[in-house]
């Protein structure tokens, strides 16, 4: 785009057949090139600044929450087939097992429950840790920062994507429009000269 922006100005500067439409689309082209190199990084960068500031709170406000307690598998459930745990993903303990364990409650309290374990074959009396609120109620994993910062650049990115996509999008809706103008003008001076067309002598 850019060298067909830039190339487009040079071409038309001066030229005697040059249009008013051809010069306009040539600004239209860097204007849009200009746009997507400054501004759209410029806002992606904004985003994910915004968006990094929110999942590190979001992550602190976590860890402050959640504690994580050693639960006591007392029996393996049903034997259904392992689970994916979308939340074990990113420490690598994708398949789940359905368990009844045992835990003690930050505060103290006991709680017994079904959870799902990184135990392929759970015994009972085998120990895992979990994760828990105040109250000992079983809450999903944290978030981590290294998580988080990789969700902010992903928000990053896309943004800045998503505005230089916005701003080809307007080129070419302005660009259509201008083609569409010109090709209205040659019909209009073409009907114009159409009546006198291979007449000879006309238009003197």
């Amino acid at each position: 785009m850019r060298v067909r922006a830039v190339g487009g100005l040079w071409r038309w500067r001066g030229n005697p057949l040059r249009r008013g439409t051809d010069l306009a689309e040539a600004w239209v082209a860097l204007t849009a090139l200009l746009l997507i190199l400054s501004v759209a990084p410029l806002i992606g960068v904004l985003a994910g600044g915004a968006a990094q500031n929110a999942l590190q709170r979001s992550v602190r406000e976590q860890h402050e929450s959640r504690h994580r307690v050693t639960a006591t598998v007392l029996r393996a459930l049903e034997r259904s087939p392992l689970t994916v745990d979308p939340e074990g993903a990113s420490s690598g303990e994708e398949l789940r097992s359905r368990v009844l364990a045992a835990w003690t409650g930050p505060d103290g309290s006991r709680h017994e429950s079904p959870v799902l374990v990184g135990i392929d074959r759970p015994d009972g009396g085998d120990r895992f840790a979990m994760w828990t609120d105040a109250r000992g109620r079983e809450v999903a994993r944290p978030l981590d920062a290294e998580t988080a910062t990789t969700h902010a650049v992903l928000a990053g990115t896309g943004t800045a994507v998503a505005v230089a996509a916005l701003v080809e999008a307007a080129r070419r809706a302005v660009v259509w429009r201008l083609v569409r103008r010109r090709y209205a003008r040659l019909e209009q001076e073409w009907e114009r000269a159409g009546p006198d067309w291979g007449r000879t002598g006309a238009g003197s």
